[in-house]
């Protein structure tokens, strides 16, 4: 009986060292040369799936299309495509397995949603700087302790070959979207009735860790760096705000300052993190709920379920174009379905349950992160109750101009409330973002907050 004890431990033993190596593991050299062979640069499956419903990858969008130019918005090079089959609540139960279980409720909720599902086509793409980037660091890209930070990293992605759940977070964190941008935009809380008020704002980005050549001994601890002004509504107008991202929160937790227009001071910022509602948003959704998830980790467990096909949105032009009005895009309850674009493709499923001793307004979140371009496409947001409580959707496309998969659209369905909020609208702003903008030198100090304020 002591010698079957023993074997029983020693087993036992041998599990949990092995899942704690997993957690620090990097990629070995037979996982490293499958990039850009079977796999393709950033680590998704090359190979199309079985059926042929989603397509091989070949490269993803590499020249933009005839007639586009910076600045423009973006022509949509699938507007031929034609609607394959639209899911509804009424045929739902034919197309299950695909289902999220954030998109199930939304189709339960509401009669008037549907998505409207279209070819599949594997637009994501990236400069080939950041393929060689990637397959540069993947053998000695790691966590800090904790698992709160990375270090032996930059440019690249850190975890082409995922091994647990927190890596590919650490993924979507660190993904290519630029180096430098400046974007205008609304943002707009709709009530159930349909009615809302335009928020407006601009932002200033500098993706340091993006930067080319980036490595840990140039970063200096900076992931990125971000200045967003409020515009409206006429209660917040004024108001700007600088964050400074930390690659090693263990070393240093994420910095931010506001600047008051009332007081016109500048104050830090300690609780523009975690669960703070952001401004002009009405409760709706969180400040490390923008751009799906940002921020510090530290406050869930990443538990990685696996990789599975999702109808998810995906080459959502349409959604953004200038023909379609905030008016004929808001309608109660949920955006206009038939400007949606829905496709199939293959999702990393990560789960993350909040840590004992810790706090947050959700107590799990479901993250469907994309293979091809390590963004999250759709969270699921789960109460205390561990009810589904809200859904959030980026409507994706590629910026061709740089060759990156990013939101055009975040959308945050409040299941409870029966209201949602659309992030990061350009329908109604005259030029698209700008990836060339000139950043003056001291842009993202403190300072510079004041000065602005100024002006």
């Amino acid at each position: 009986m002591r010698k079957k004890s023993l074997v029983i431990l020693g087993v036992a033993v041998l599990l949990i060292v092995g899942s704690v190596a997993n957690v620090w593991a990097t990629a070995s050299a037979e996982e490293i040369a499958r990039l850009g062979n079977d796999l393709t640069p950033l680590g998704a499956e090359k190979a199309g799936n079985a059926d042929g419903t989603i397509p091989e990858w070949t490269g993803g969008i590499t020249t933009p299309p005839d007639g586009y130019k910076p600045g423009d918005h973006h022509i949509d090079p699938y507007v031929d495509d034609k609607i394959l089959f639209t899911i509804t609540a009424g045929n739902m139960d034919q197309y299950a397995d695909k289902l999220t279980a954030g998109h199930k409720a939304l189709l339960l909720k509401y009669p008037t949603f549907k998505m409207n599902v279209y070819p599949t086509h594997r637009s994501s793409s990236a400069p080939q700087r950041i393929y060689n980037a990637t397959k540069r660091i993947a053998s000695n890209a790691q966590m800090v302790e904790g698992g709160n930070g990375l270090k032996n990293v930059g440019e690249g992605i850190p975890f082409p070959i995922p091994h647990d759940g927190l890596e590919v977070i650490w993924n979507h964190l660190t993904r290519w979207r630029g180096v430098k941008m400046f974007r205008h935009y609304h943002n707009v809380p709709v009530t159930r009735s349909g009615g809302y008020t335009l928020g407006e704002h601009t932002e200033l980005f500098n993706m340091t860790y993006s930067q080319e050549g980036m490595d840990d001994s140039k970063l200096d601890n900076m992931l990125f760096c971000y200045k967003s002004e409020d515009q409206a509504p006429a209660r917040i107008a004024g108001s700007i705000s600088l964050v400074h991202e930390t690659l090693d929160q263990n070393k240093e937790s994420r910095k931010a300052w506001m600047y008051n227009p009332g007081q016109r001071r500048v104050r830090r910022a300690p609780q523009y993190a975690f669960d703070t509602p952001t401004g002009g948003g009405d409760g709706l959704e969180t400040i490390d709920s923008l751009d799906m998830f940002n921020g510090s980790p530290e406050r869930y467990n990443w538990k990685l379920v696996g990789k599975k096909e999702f109808y998810v949105p995906y080459n959502s032009y349409k959604f953004k174009s200038p023909k379609i009005s905030y008016k004929e895009l808001l309608t109660p309850m949920h955006p206009n379905p038939d400007a949606m674009r829905y496709e199939l493709h293959r999702l990393w499923i990560v789960e993350a349950t909040l840590k004992e001793n810790t706090s947050h307004i959700y107590k799990r979140r479901t993250m469907y992160v994309d293979e091809d371009s390590w963004s999250i496409l759709v969270a699921d947001l789960y109460d205390n109750r561990d009810d589904l409580w809200r859904v959030s959707e980026a409507h994706t496309i590629n910026f061709y101009e740089i060759f990156s998969i990013y939101a055009i659209g975040e959308i945050h369905y409040d299941l409870q409330a029966g209201r949602y909020m659309a992030d990061k609208l350009s329908n109604e702003v005259d030029e698209m973002w700008d990836f060339e903008v000139e950043i003056r030198r001291g842009e993202f100090s403190p300072n510079s907050l004041r000065r602005s304020g100024r002006r």
